[in-house]
């Protein structure tokens, strides 16, 4: 079985699963740039547009996950753990009127799960 890229703890899970219950099927996307750029973005998936710079690296808690390819290069060796705190972010994320804002913690892939990476 593939090593994958993305993980999600229990906490994001769980907002994650009152989201869907508001809002249907949604999206995340980490884009990289300024103004809460490092911190996923959550939205409906009828409500973004996925750009031509935008691979999908994942899916957590059943939600694909984008990210730039930019940003990618930064992340292309490193596991990346979604997960949630208290406080609003400084965008659109549909989790910031719940008073708590998607986080990502990340740490280098180990030699033996670089071998068998999923792929993008």
């Amino acid at each position: 079985m593939a090593t994958k890229r993305l993980g999600v703890t229990n906490e994001a899970k769980e907002v994650i699963k009152q989201l869907k219950s508001r809002h249907g099927e949604l999206l995340f996307h980490l884009s990289g740039g300024c103004c809460d750029g490092t911190s996923p973005m959550c939205f409906e998936r009828s409500e973004f547009k996925i750009g031509d710079v935008d691979i999908k690296v994942g899916e957590i808690s059943g939600c694909p996950f984008y990210m730039s390819r930019d940003q990618f290069k930064y992340l292309e060796y490193m596991y990346t753990t979604v997960d949630v705190t208290k406080g609003r972010g400084g965008g659109f994320s549909l989790e910031t009127t719940m008073g708590v804002r998607f986080i990502v913690e990340s740490r280098m892939f180990t030699e033996n799960e670089l071998k068998d990476l999923e792929p993008v």
